[in-house]
């Protein structure tokens, strides 16, 4: 993984970019914090109409 990959929050999680969301190439329903595909965990639907 590279750094731009991912940053760890201040409790110490590792949090991805949207950079290596992208990269990876689909999403993976976790309710990812920089989720480029627009996906909503509590509504379990994509929010945006356009992905990237």
């Amino acid at each position: 993984m590279n750094p731009e990959d991912f940053y760890y929050s201040p409790e110490g999680y590792i949090i991805f970019t949207e950079k290596y969301h992208l990269k990876r190439g689909y999403c993976c329903k976790s309710g990812c914090k920089h989720c480029p595909y627009g996906y909503n965990k509590k509504t379990g639907l994509f929010d945006k109409k356009s992905q990237k």
